[in-house]
Protein backbone atom coordinates (compact mmCIF):
# COMPACT_ATOMS: atom_id res chain seq x y z
CA UNK A 1 0.00 0.00 0.00
CA UNK A 2 1.45 3.41 -0.95
CA UNK A 3 1.96 5.93 1.83
CA UNK A 4 2.95 9.52 2.48
CA UNK A 5 5.58 10.81 4.88
CA UNK A 6 4.53 14.24 6.11
CA UNK A 7 7.23 16.65 7.31
CA UNK A 8 7.28 20.26 8.42
CA UNK A 9 10.66 21.72 7.49
CA UNK A 10 13.11 19.14 8.91
CA UNK A 11 10.68 17.68 11.45
CA UNK A 12 8.86 14.42 10.66
CA UNK A 13 5.17 14.65 11.59
CA UNK A 14 3.52 11.37 10.66
CA UNK A 15 3.03 8.55 8.16
CA UNK A 16 -0.22 8.36 6.18
CA UNK A 17 -1.25 5.10 4.48
CA UNK A 18 -3.11 5.73 1.24
CA UNK A 19 -6.04 3.40 1.81
CA UNK A 20 -8.55 5.66 0.01
CA UNK A 21 -8.61 6.63 -3.69
CA UNK A 22 -8.43 10.39 -3.03
CA UNK A 23 -7.12 12.82 -0.41
CA UNK A 24 -7.39 16.59 -0.08
CA UNK A 25 -4.68 18.66 1.59
CA UNK A 26 -5.11 22.16 2.97
CA UNK A 27 -5.54 24.49 5.92
CA UNK A 28 -9.26 23.97 6.58
CA UNK A 29 -10.28 21.21 9.02
CA UNK A 30 -12.46 19.39 6.46
CA UNK A 31 -9.38 18.24 4.52
CA UNK A 32 -8.18 14.65 4.77
CA UNK A 33 -4.71 15.99 5.61
CA UNK A 34 -4.78 19.30 7.51
CA UNK A 35 -1.76 21.60 7.10
CA UNK A 36 -2.25 24.25 9.75
CA UNK A 37 -0.25 27.17 8.37
CA UNK A 38 -1.64 30.55 7.20
CA UNK A 39 0.31 30.37 3.92
CA UNK A 40 -1.43 27.10 2.98
CA UNK A 41 -4.69 27.59 1.07
CA UNK A 42 -7.95 26.34 2.57
CA UNK A 43 -8.10 23.52 -0.01
CA UNK A 44 -4.57 23.56 -1.42
CA UNK A 45 -4.27 20.40 -3.52
CA UNK A 46 -5.49 16.85 -3.83
CA UNK A 47 -3.82 13.49 -4.36
CA UNK A 48 -5.70 10.69 -6.06
CA UNK A 49 -5.21 7.36 -7.80
CA UNK A 50 -6.23 6.82 -11.43
CA UNK A 51 -5.35 3.87 -13.64
CA UNK A 52 -2.81 2.53 -11.18
CA UNK A 53 -0.94 5.86 -10.93
CA UNK A 54 -1.11 8.46 -8.16
CA UNK A 55 -1.45 12.10 -9.11
CA UNK A 56 -1.20 15.42 -7.30
CA UNK A 57 -3.37 18.30 -8.54
CA UNK A 58 -3.24 21.91 -7.38
CA UNK A 59 -6.62 23.40 -6.40
CA UNK A 60 -5.96 26.99 -7.44
CA UNK A 61 -3.83 27.55 -4.36
CA UNK A 62 -2.26 30.92 -3.60
CA UNK A 63 1.34 29.73 -3.15
CA UNK A 64 1.37 26.76 -5.50
CA UNK A 65 2.15 23.05 -5.34
CA UNK A 66 5.59 21.72 -6.24
CA UNK A 67 6.85 18.26 -7.18
CA UNK A 68 10.60 17.80 -6.78
CA UNK A 69 11.02 21.58 -6.77
CA UNK A 70 8.97 22.21 -9.94
CA UNK A 71 5.64 24.05 -9.76
CA UNK A 72 2.81 21.90 -11.15
CA UNK A 73 -0.90 22.09 -11.83
CA UNK A 74 -1.15 18.32 -12.13
CA UNK A 75 1.53 15.66 -12.05
CA UNK A 76 1.93 11.95 -11.59
CA UNK A 77 4.06 10.90 -8.63
CA UNK A 78 6.23 7.85 -8.02
CA UNK A 79 8.22 6.48 -5.11
CA UNK A 80 10.61 9.02 -3.65
CA UNK A 81 8.94 12.08 -5.20
CA UNK A 82 8.58 15.05 -2.86
CA UNK A 83 5.48 17.25 -2.97
CA UNK A 84 6.15 20.65 -1.37
CA UNK A 85 3.34 22.80 0.02
CA UNK A 86 4.76 25.98 1.56
CA UNK A 87 6.90 24.66 4.47
CA UNK A 88 5.47 21.15 4.34
CA UNK A 89 7.04 18.24 2.45
CA UNK A 90 5.04 15.16 1.49
CA UNK A 91 7.21 12.23 0.42
CA UNK A 92 5.38 9.65 -1.71
CA UNK A 93 6.50 6.08 -0.98
CA UNK A 94 5.39 3.07 -2.99
CA UNK A 95 4.78 -0.27 -1.34
CA UNK A 96 7.54 -1.90 -3.35
CA UNK A 97 10.07 0.80 -2.53
CA UNK A 98 13.24 -0.38 -0.84
CA UNK A 99 13.25 0.23 2.91
CA UNK A 100 16.09 2.73 2.60
CA UNK A 101 14.04 4.91 0.24
CA UNK A 102 10.57 4.32 1.63
CA UNK A 103 10.65 6.87 4.40
CA UNK A 104 12.69 9.85 5.46
CA UNK A 105 14.33 8.95 8.74
CA UNK A 106 15.22 11.24 11.55
CA UNK A 107 18.91 11.11 12.46
CA UNK A 108 19.61 8.94 15.50
CA UNK A 109 19.66 10.52 18.89
CA UNK A 110 23.05 12.03 19.64
CA UNK A 111 25.18 9.76 21.76
CA UNK A 112 27.08 10.83 24.81
CA UNK A 113 29.75 12.67 22.85
CA UNK A 114 28.38 16.10 21.93
CA UNK A 115 24.91 15.38 23.28
CA UNK A 116 23.23 18.45 24.83
CA UNK A 117 21.98 18.26 28.43
CA UNK A 118 18.49 16.84 28.88
CA UNK A 119 15.86 19.47 28.12
CA UNK A 120 12.48 19.83 29.80
CA UNK A 121 9.48 22.14 30.04
CA UNK A 122 7.87 23.35 33.26
CA UNK A 123 4.30 24.65 33.08
CA UNK A 124 4.16 28.12 34.67
CA UNK A 125 0.52 29.05 33.98
CA UNK A 126 -2.70 27.50 32.62
CA UNK A 127 -1.69 23.86 32.03
CA UNK A 128 -3.40 21.89 29.28
CA UNK A 129 -3.89 18.93 31.63
CA UNK A 130 -2.80 17.86 35.12
CA UNK A 131 0.89 17.49 34.21
CA UNK A 132 3.34 20.21 35.20
CA UNK A 133 6.64 18.94 33.75
CA UNK A 134 7.58 17.39 30.42
CA UNK A 135 10.93 15.82 29.51
CA UNK A 136 12.01 16.42 25.92
CA UNK A 137 13.34 12.97 25.08
CA UNK A 138 12.17 12.64 21.45
CA UNK A 139 13.78 14.13 18.36
CA UNK A 140 10.55 16.05 17.70
CA UNK A 141 8.13 17.05 20.49
CA UNK A 142 4.90 18.76 19.44
CA UNK A 143 2.81 21.18 21.50
CA UNK A 144 -0.79 21.18 20.33
CA UNK A 145 -4.35 20.04 20.77
CA UNK A 146 -4.34 16.96 18.51
CA UNK A 147 -3.44 13.38 19.37
CA UNK A 148 -0.10 13.90 17.58
CA UNK A 149 0.99 16.37 20.26
CA UNK A 150 2.94 15.09 23.26
CA UNK A 151 2.36 18.33 25.19
CA UNK A 152 -1.10 19.93 25.38
CA UNK A 153 -1.84 23.62 25.74
CA UNK A 154 -4.84 25.63 26.85
CA UNK A 155 -6.25 27.80 24.09
CA UNK A 156 -6.86 31.45 24.89
CA UNK A 157 -9.63 33.80 23.83
CA UNK A 158 -13.38 33.72 24.29
CA UNK A 159 -13.96 30.78 21.97
CA UNK A 160 -10.93 28.70 22.92
CA UNK A 161 -9.65 28.35 19.36
CA UNK A 162 -6.14 27.48 18.37
CA UNK A 163 -4.12 25.29 15.99
CA UNK A 164 -4.06 21.52 16.32
CA UNK A 165 -0.25 21.69 16.20
CA UNK A 166 1.23 25.02 17.28
CA UNK A 167 5.00 24.46 17.69
CA UNK A 168 7.53 21.64 17.60
CA UNK A 169 10.72 21.36 19.66
CA UNK A 170 13.43 19.48 17.80
CA UNK A 171 16.54 17.95 19.34
CA UNK A 172 19.76 18.44 17.41
CA UNK A 173 23.42 17.92 18.42
CA UNK A 174 23.80 21.63 19.16
CA UNK A 175 20.68 21.84 21.33
CA UNK A 176 16.90 22.23 21.25
CA UNK A 177 15.17 24.33 18.59
CA UNK A 178 11.69 25.84 18.91
CA UNK A 179 9.96 25.80 15.50
CA UNK A 180 6.64 27.51 14.75
CA UNK A 181 4.05 25.47 12.87
CA UNK A 182 1.47 28.25 12.97
CA UNK A 183 3.59 31.37 12.62
CA UNK A 184 3.18 34.16 15.20
CA UNK A 185 0.59 32.21 17.20
CA UNK A 186 3.05 31.37 19.97
CA UNK A 187 5.51 33.62 21.76
CA UNK A 188 9.15 33.24 22.74
CA UNK A 189 10.27 35.43 25.65
CA UNK A 190 7.28 37.69 24.98
CA UNK A 191 7.86 38.06 21.23
CA UNK A 192 5.76 36.46 18.44
CA UNK A 193 7.45 33.31 17.16
CA UNK A 194 7.88 33.60 13.37
CA UNK A 195 10.98 31.42 12.82
CA UNK A 196 12.91 28.73 14.62
CA UNK A 197 15.12 29.69 17.57
CA UNK A 198 17.71 27.87 19.65
CA UNK A 199 16.36 27.51 23.18
CA UNK A 200 18.36 28.58 26.22
CA UNK A 201 17.96 27.91 29.93
CA UNK A 202 14.92 29.71 31.43
CA UNK A 203 13.44 30.79 28.08
CA UNK A 204 9.67 31.31 28.32
CA UNK A 205 7.35 29.83 25.69
CA UNK A 206 3.71 30.91 25.44
CA UNK A 207 1.27 28.75 23.46
CA UNK A 208 -2.29 30.02 23.68
CA UNK A 209 -2.93 30.70 27.37
CA UNK A 210 -0.26 28.25 28.57
CA UNK A 211 3.18 29.48 29.62
CA UNK A 212 6.14 27.12 29.78
CA UNK A 213 9.71 27.53 31.05
CA UNK A 214 12.40 25.68 29.12
CA UNK A 215 15.31 24.45 31.21
CA UNK A 216 18.24 22.08 30.98
CA UNK A 217 18.56 19.42 33.64
CA UNK A 218 21.85 19.49 35.47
Amino acid sequence: MPKLMLKFEAAFIREIKLDKPSYTLGRKPDNDIVLDNPAVSGHHCKMYESGGTWFVEDLNSTNGTFVNGKKVLKSGVKGGDIVTIVKYSVVFAEESAAPSAAAPKEPPLPQQRGRPPQGALEVLENPGDDRKDFELTALSTYIGKSSQAAIPYKAGGLFGGGPELAVVITLRPEGYYLNPIKENYSKYNGNPLAEKVLLKDDDVIEVGATRFRFFLKK
